[in-house]
């Protein structure tokens, strides 16, 4: 508990670290705008507010997903990790039309740029920052399981790329006079964020729906047959839905009939400590135990079973599609 709880702490403060330092270049960028009288400029630094608006959205919902279940939230708080980033994916998609919007005005009416050598170097000073924050950002999500974090990195590099663009359109521009380039490479790198806003929005709508991360179930599969014993006659039902940076996984295990209570829990723990070892993830258990019937023995692999009432035909394929069956096992053999 003491271990969930520092990690909770220590991705909180680095989202508030993340928070702050997007002030820091929305103010740098501002400034360049300021000194260059730049759209693309103006359009990164606006992109900028977006990452504000989000580095605190996922404080707070980083703040929520740590609290513990109460009798209003019995799964916890974790979800809202899945509302927030789908918030950010919008907010990323806006920020791409806005920049779409201010360059294809800018093509439309011109503009008098100046001062880009000052420009070209505060922006490429933003541009790395923000690479190595959301670098960071991402792969301590990855470790941590946070798909606020993974969010938050990936909006920061997205919003590297663009600025990237922004920088190279500001060479070109001084060294070529040519200031349309200035719109043009900025049109296509909104469209890019654009593209990388939907991804995630993708993907945090998926995480609320509980639609099947077929990763974790592959690697679920992995773990049961790893860990397979005769007594395990089947495994059925298996659901698995993401709360946060946590885990809930209901499943059926068939046992034979004549197990005594005791002796059948411990199987049943024996599966659940199994899975619950070889993966990094906080796991919350909700297994229903299963007596075997007689169609069981066709499929049971108990050698030495004393009330075998049908002969052993095949074993069970443990697969994505076998254990998330809801059916019993073999019911048609």
């Amino acid at each position: 508990m003491k271990v969930t709880e520092q990690q909770d702490k220590t991705k909180f403060t680095f989202q508030r670290n993340v928070a702050i330092v997007g002030i820091v270049l929305f103010v740098g960028k501002l400034i360049a705008w300021h000194l260059t009288n730049s759209d693309a400029v103006f359009s990164d630094a606006m992109e900028s507010t977006v990452n504000i608006i989000a580095a605190f959205m996922g404080l707070y919902s980083l703040y929520l997903s740590a609290k513990p279940k109460d009798i209003n939230h019995p799964y916890g708080h974790g979800k809202v990790e899945f509302v927030t980033s789908g918030i950010e994916g919008a907010l990323i998609i806006f920020a791409g039309v806005m920049i779409i919007v201010e360059s294809v005005d800018s093509l439309l009416h011109g503009n008098t740029l100046q001062k880009l050598d000052y420009g070209i170097f505060i922006i490429a000073a933003t541009a790395v920052i923000n690479y190595l924050l959301g670098y960071i950002s991402y792969k301590k999500g990855v470790k941590e399981n946070s798909l606020v974090l993974q969010s938050s990195g990936k909006h920061l590099q997205s919003d590297t790329i663009t600025t990237v663009g922004v920088v190279v359109s500001l060479i070109l521009v001084y060294f070529t006079g040519f200031n349309w380039l200035d719109s043009v490479v900025a049109l296509v790198f909104g469209g890019y964020i654009m593209f990388v806003g939907y991804g995630i929005i993708r993907k945090s709508l998926g995480g609320i729906m509980d639609e099947t991360d077929t990763e974790l179930m592959e690697h679920l599969v992995v773990l049961l047959n790893r860990f397979r014993k005769k007594e395990w006659i089947d495994v059925h039902n298996v659901r698995i839905q993401q709360h946060g940076s946590g885990l809930h996984i209901d499943g059926h295990l068939t046992l034979p009939y004549y197990l005594e209570l005791r002796e059948a829990h411990n199987q049943m723990e024996e599966l659940m400590v199994c899975i619950a070892e070889h993966t990094d993830r906080r796991i919350e258990f909700n297994f229903h135990l299963d007596d075997c019937k007689p169609f069981s023995c066709e499929v049971c692999q108990l050698t030495d079973c004393p009330v075998r009432a049908l002969p052993f035909v095949k074993k069970i394929d443990w697969n994505l599609a076998t254990i998330t069956q809801v059916s019993k096992h073999n019911k048609e053999s």
